[in-house]
């Protein structure tokens, strides 16, 4: 592999200068810079990160610590995350936090030990000592998706009241009027958000949420199953059940089916967080999308407002309404079957004696929305 010394020697001049070059330094000339790069294309050298770090106190490189790797929206995040910080010439490092405050703590303490230049987290159950310390010491940090009041982090976070507002609308014009909710943790701020938007979009329709109504689930697919379980064995159970995240909603669909129920014929289903899976179940989940792509974007940006010296500012995006089939939505319009040519197009021509008949086609059945 080759040296910072060999490139010297390549390009006839100094290992000083060369390492000015590939530090960007405003002293070098037009001249040095071109057969310095020459030098390094033609070795194929590649600067020791690490040893950069040490002299420059920057490693370019990004921590994040997301609550469940295994969720589908936090997934997508991380991949956002990871797309917005490499075109700002940063590297990602991700741990898992698995919704558990001591792996959280785990990875935190990991990423600071590896000299990280920011790092993004959304908090598992009201966050972490290790965590809360690094955020009141001056590390830069910003929350994404969840966030702790009182902490002085910026948020990038989705708004979904609005998107609430609206799915209990859409649901009571579909004639619902017993709906219940799979609750996400209490301790988080996104488990309490969604289940409050949800409590005053009831309201402004005359509706109230009974307690019978509530199942504490944890953001996993076993608490919506259990949840929804309990819901099914009420003596007058739930017409709908919203769950609060993507999993608990898979949770949700395995119960009603376990029972040899259908969705929305025997009760109806819907969720926060709509994932590319949704489309595909039978049938296909009306669910509340965030902007998750936007919502990475926002933060890698924030986090490097805040390391380059800016004050980071917090992002705030609308969620939206995603309307399918499984709260007994009518189904879609079927497209028109192609039209017979016009007798006019040509004249019929009268069978050969050996041919069979055509045969008339058979009735199409239409299943009934």
């Amino acid at each position: 592999m080759a040296s910072i010394k060999d490139v010297a020697a390549e390009a006839g001049l100094s290992v000083a200068t060369v390492s000015r070059v590939l530090n960007d330094h405003p002293s070098v000339s037009e001249d040095a810079r071109r057969r310095v790069t020459a030098a390094v294309e033609r070795l194929g050298y590649r600067p020791n990160a690490v040893a950069r770090s040490l002299r420059t106190d920057q490693t370019r490189t990004l921590g994040l610590v997301i609550s469940d790797v295994m969720n589908p929206y936090f997934t997508e995040l991380a991949r956002s995350v990871e797309e917005e910080a490499r075109a700002l010439g940063y590297s990602v490092i991700i741990g898992n936090a698995d919704e558990r405050p001591e792996l959280q703590d785990h990875h935190v303490t990991t990423l600071l030990d590896r000299r990280i230049d920011g790092l993004l987290v959304s908090p598992t159950d009201g966050g972490s000592p290790r965590m809360l310390d690094a955020a009141r010491t001056g590390t830069p940090m910003v929350f994404v998706d969840r966030w702790i009041p009182g902490v002085d982090v910026p948020v990038v976070r989705s708004d979904g009241r609005a998107a609430v507002r609206d799915l209990v609308a859409h649901l009571h014009r579909l004639g619902h009027r017993r709906l219940a909710i799979i609750a996400g943790p209490a301790a988080t701020t996104t488990g309490r958000e969604r289940v409050d938007a949800f409590r005053a979009a009831l309201r402004e329709h005359g509706l109230e949420l009974p307690d019978a109504y509530i199942g504490q689930g944890d953001f996993q697919a076993d608490s919506g199953r259990r949840v929804t379980e309990g819901f099914l064995d009420l003596a007058e159970p739930p017409e709908v059940v919203f769950a609060a995240d993507n999993l608990m909603a898979l949770g949700a669909l395995d119960a009603v089916r376990a029972r040899g129920l259908r969705v929305p014929d025997d009760i109806a289903l819907a969720a926060f967080d709509d994932i590319r899976w949704f489309v595909h179940t039978d049938p296909p989940v009306t669910a509340i999308a965030q902007p998750t792509g936007a919502l990475g974007r926002a933060a890698v940006r924030a986090l490097v407002d805040r390391i380059e010296g800016g004050p980071g500012e917090s992002v705030t995006l609308p969620a939206r309404l995603v309307v399918r089939r499984s709260c007994g939505e009518p189904a879609p319009p079927r497209a028109a079957p192609p039209q017979s040519p016009s007798p006019r197009a040509a004249p019929p021509q009268s069978p050969s004696p050996r041919s069979t008949p055509p045969q008339s086609p058979s009735p199409v059945r239409r299943s009934t929305p």
